[in-house]
């Protein structure tokens, strides 16, 4: 017996209705690459969406048609963000800090018919526009004040300009119902071996996935929070947020290419920011603004760092200097890409501080919706608990089935989706990632988590950024390198370095040797490009050895 209640199929633009209907007057605010402070509302930002997903279908764009955007946080983008998915197209969000070659083989082979870009990624298009197969249209997303020069605007064929496209239609638009399973979004990861790969999101993942991340204990948001994501919106969607604040009625602040520890700083305090997210490598440089300045936050009380494990020190540094709450978060893009949040149960109120920053560095506990496990070598299920660590598995409602265009294969094991994470999970379910599969470091038949050795780097004073890698060794086939990024001004040796380790870790974890860089290469997503380093050093010989 079934029960008897309306069905309604799960959809995108089902966000932007609600937020129209119940926040109409509630801000949007972005730096434009214009230049200057734009300020709009959820009212006009569903008018402006309604009219965009008209010109859409002007242009010819159908269902399921793949639609790109290369552009930063803002308001145009956020329209596209409805305009796109709403009218049951899939929006292809692209990250501009990829190689031109691999921009050119994602938008082939993502089929995508328009791309829309912001001014600063001009130069970027004109390197790629003749080179696309599929793209029909290139629309700048300005006005036509800020449009490209008639002797620049000839190298880009069929070029539009994004405000006259708004211009040419009204707002009279209803939102088509469709299946909930039909594709919204489409984001190819970085995580990957080769050429990205394609993770195709649909309306009912997403919904759902939001549902999720706004909860209470994963990144509880409300309308009463005024919310800036500094993760990129051609980054996994944004971890949500476009959508989590649609939902809830938070006030948005959009900072643009603004992205240095100024810039963010202002926004923060005169917008009265209260929430962000970002990856770690940008955190650093508001750290280093706001302690360089001896600033503090006014209204800033809480923090998303994810990306890539978050460092302890940093914190300690948010919490004890600027009474900021840092909620560590993991995931991935074939994971939406929430998978845990790092927030405390009721029994760890009543530990110490220090106890509670153990539990902080975790990566948390699973979300609603997402069931995860941990295996051995042989594939067995490890118990909860253990101190050993295993491959992490994940499965639920918003995770990967299949790469697009079934690229690779099938990636899953039993149902299961291998993460390439190398983790344990605690009786309490919080998930602790010691490291990526392809990064762990195997000295003597005995794993060493890269991670952790890091993260005891970075709490040095001295020390801006660390990476450890495996470095061949004669006897015990690897051990591990630290390469170092000091402070600006700051004075380190190896010996010292090294000698920071001791009565931290198990005495045959330390590493080997220190090597001082002057920078670490950092992916499009921010994260350290420890596979650069590997091949820098592949000959590199240990004191050791």
């Amino acid at each position: 017996m079934n029960g008897q209640m309306m069905q309604q199929p799960l959809l995108i633009s089902s966000f932007i209705v609600h937020a129209e209907r119940h926040h109409a007057e509630r801000e949007i605010v972005s730096r434009r690459v214009e230049g200057d402070i734009h300020r709009t509302t959820y009212k006009e930002l569903a008018a402006r969406s309604r009219r965009m997903a008209k010109a859409l279908a002007a242009l010819g764009v159908g269902l399921s048609d793949r639609v790109a955007t290369l552009a930063w946080n803002g308001y145009r983008h956020m329209e596209l963000y409805y305009a796109v998915s709403g009218s049951g197209a899939v929006l292809h969000t692209i990250n501009p800090r990829l190689h031109p070659d691999q921009i050119v083989y994602i938008a082939d082979h993502a089929e995508d018919q328009v791309l829309f870009f912001d001014m600063t990624f001009l130069p970027l298009i004109q390197a790629v526009a003749r080179r696309t197969r599929t793209v029909r249209h290139f629309v700048a997303m300005t006005d036509r004040a800020h449009m490209p020069s008639a002797e620049v605007a000839a190298t880009i064929p069929n070029l539009l300009c994004y405000e006259e496209l708004m211009a040419a239609q009204d707002d009279r638009y209803a939102w088509p119902s469709f299946d909930e399973n039909t594709a919204s979004s489409l984001c190819y990861t970085s995580g990957t071996t080769g050429n990205p790969k394609g993770v195709l999101y649909s309306h009912r993942s997403t919904v759902l996935h939001a549902y999720a991340a706004a909860l209470p204990d994963s990144l509880n948001c409300s309308e009463r929070d005024v919310i800036l994501p500094v993760v990129p919106m051609f980054h996994v969607n944004a971890w949500s947020l476009p959508y989590v604040a649609c939902m809830t009625g938070a006030k948005l602040v959009y900072p643009g290419a603004g992205l240095d520890g100024k810039s963010l700083y202002e926004l923060f305090e005169s917008e009265g920011v209260t929430f962000s997210a970002g990856v770690p490598t940008v955190w650093q440089g508001l750290l280093a603004y706001v302690e360089a300045n001896h600033l503090k936050f006014s209204t800033m009380k809480r923090t998303v760092i994810g990306g890539s494990a978050c460092p302890p020190a940093m914190i300690r540094a948010f919490g004890e200097k600027f009474g900021v709450n840092v909620l560590h978060a993991w995931g991935m893009t074939e994971m939406s890409p929430l998978g845990t949040a790092c927030t405390l149960k009721a029994k760890h109120l009543a530990l110490t501080q220090e106890e509670r920053y153990a539990v902080m560095a975790k990566q948390g506990r699973a979300v609603y919706g997402v069931d995860m496990k941990i295996v051995d070598d042989q594939g067995a299920e490890m118990p909860w608990g253990s101190e050993t660590s295993g491959d992490l598995y994940v499965r639920g409602p918003w995770i990967i089935s299949g790469y697009f265009k079934n690229e690779g294969g099938d990636p899953l094991v039993d149902g299961w989706f291998p993460t390439g994470d190398v983790a344990r999970i605690d009786a309490d379910g919080y998930v602790q990632i010691t490291d990526r599969s392809k990064d762990v470091i195997k000295s003597g038949g005995e794993w060493i988590g890269s991670i952790d050795l890091e993260n005891i780097a970075m709490a040095h004073p001295a020390v801006a950024m660390a990476a450890c890698i495996a470095a061949k060794h004669p006897k015990w086939d690897e051990r591990p390198l630290l390469v170092v990024v000091k402070k600006p001004g700051a004075e380190l040796t190896r010996d010292e370095l090294l000698a920071f380790f001791e009565g931290k870790i198990a005495k045959w974890w330390t590493p080997d040797d220190v090597i001082f860089v002057d920078a670490i290469p950092l992916g499009a997503t921010g994260k350290m490009q420890k596979n650069k380093l590997r091949d820098q050093f592949k000959d590199y010989h240990l004191p050791t050895a």
